[in-house]
């Protein structure tokens, strides 16, 4: 009876392409000594792609693009990568000890049913006898064909110990030639590559906003109240003069809230003098007081999108502070050690913080998880409040120490 799926059939497809893609392997391997590595790499490609014959699942590609082109860039990154030499390692194997291994199984496996379906041709051709696996002397043609039976048994019998073979073959070659765990580290580089640029164009595109808007709108608007101040104090008493004062009030509070969105996207304080000062300027901002000894002044500027996401994490934690904690007191540490940018805000109010309840903590882990950040929450009904984000950067600058966090943070407000 023949195999209902047709896996036994595609092993044995992958066992007998192996003894031709070894001898193959091993002749170039003695004609071209000096082209060794180039054997590695094309057979190992070759071996990736005859892996589908018994596993569906793709066997990807774990070589690198180089950064420039050329063969000598090219050959330099092929080089010093790892899947290189474990390439060359299972095409000397292969072309070795595999392949004649793969040939023996084939011979034991296929061709035992073969020789003995072959006994009623071997009597016909003979007229008298024949020997069959050079062991089985067959005289007569019920013996022949009860040898045929015998190989027809064992020909779909054998087939599963082939595919079981072809299995442990199949997963050697993927050890070798594309791990999964090697697979899984690119991807997750992959992944962590485009958030870090991800994160950088937001930044990016933030600061652009930013500057649109102070350098054009707002300068703009301030031109207007002026003009509207110079208007209101020329008019003479009387409805235009009033119309004049209303309108010159509203510009005052338009510019307000308008500076007060530009501070949001991305305040100047936090460009001009780092995150310190930025942290100390969004505590005296807070209606809540808010102890600051806990931030270092000498905090080195860190990349841009991590100053924002840390700063951006305390300011909505300080608003939260205000409209939802009850809290008397607030307190937030800002540190950098060991490659690690801490923050945390704490305070004494009512508990209860929960991400499940739409508290916008969701959002803030989710823009630190860009950054490959974390965000812890303590916060038990009753109190206190505890939060801590946990930032992994390295240091760009070295801090100025030319002005304080307080005294710049004032400077930027003025």
């Amino acid at each position: 009876m023949a195999p209902r799926t047709p896996r036994p059939w595609r092993a044995l497809a992958y066992l007998l392409t192996g003894p031709l893609s070894g001898a193959t392997a091993l002749a170039a391997l003695l004609l071209a000594p000096p082209l060794v590595l180039l054997t590695g790499i094309g057979f190992g490609r070759l071996e990736r792609w005859r892996l589908r014959l018994v596993d569906p699942d793709p066997a990807a590609d774990p070589h690198r693009t180089p950064d420039a082109p050329g063969l000598a860039a090219w050959l330099r990154l092929r080089v010093r990568e790892q899947v290189t030499w474990r390439e060359l390692a299972y095409v000397l194997l292969h072309a070795t000890v595999l392949w004649p291994l793969d040939l023996l199984v084939l011979t034991l496996g296929i061709g035992l049913p073969a020789a003995l379906l072959s006994a009623p041709v071997q009597l016909a051709a003979d007229g008298h006898e024949a020997k069959v696996v050079k062991a089985y002397l067959v005289t007569s043609y019920p013996q022949a064909f009860a040898a045929a039976l015998l190989g027809l048994v064992l020909l779909p019998v054998l087939l599963y110990p082939l595919t079981v073979l072809a299995a442990a073959r199949a997963a050697l070659g993927r050890a070798l030639l594309a791990p999964r765990e090697a697979e899984l580290r690119a991807r997750i580089g992959e992944v962590t590559a485009s958030r870090a640029r991800l994160a950088a164009a937001f930044e990016a595109e933030r600061r652009r906003i930013e500057r649109d808007l102070h350098d054009g709108a707002q300068q703009r608007l301030v031109a207007l109240t002026m003009t509207l101040g110079l208007a209101r104090y020329d008019a003479p008493p009387g409805p235009l003069a009033d119309q004049l004062a209303k309108a010159h009030e509203e510009a005052g509070h338009v510019l307000t809230e308008l500076r007060e969105l530009i501070h949001g996207i991305h305040p100047r304080v936090l460009a001009d003098y780092g995150l310190a000062a930025a942290l100390t300027d969004a505590a005296d901002r807070t209606t809540t007081p808010v102890d600051t000894a806990g931030v270092d002044a000498a905090l080195p500027r860190l990349p841009a999108a991590v100053e924002s996401a840390a700063h951006f994490v305390a300011r909505e934690a300080l608003a939260n502070v205000d409209r939802h904690s009850g809290a008397d007191r607030a307190r937030i540490t800002a540190r950098h050690s060991e490659g690690t940018l801490l923050l945390v805000v704490e305070d004494d109010g009512r508990g209860g913080a929960d991400r499940a309840r739409g508290s916008g903590l969701t959002g803030l882990a989710d823009r630190l998880a860009v950054l490959d950040g974390t965000l812890t929450i303590m916060s038990p009904p009753g109190g206190p409040t505890l939060l801590r984000a946990e930032i992994p950067c390295r240091p760009l600058l070295s801090p100025s120490v030319s002005s304080s966090p307080r005294t710049a943070s004032s400077s930027a407000r003025a």
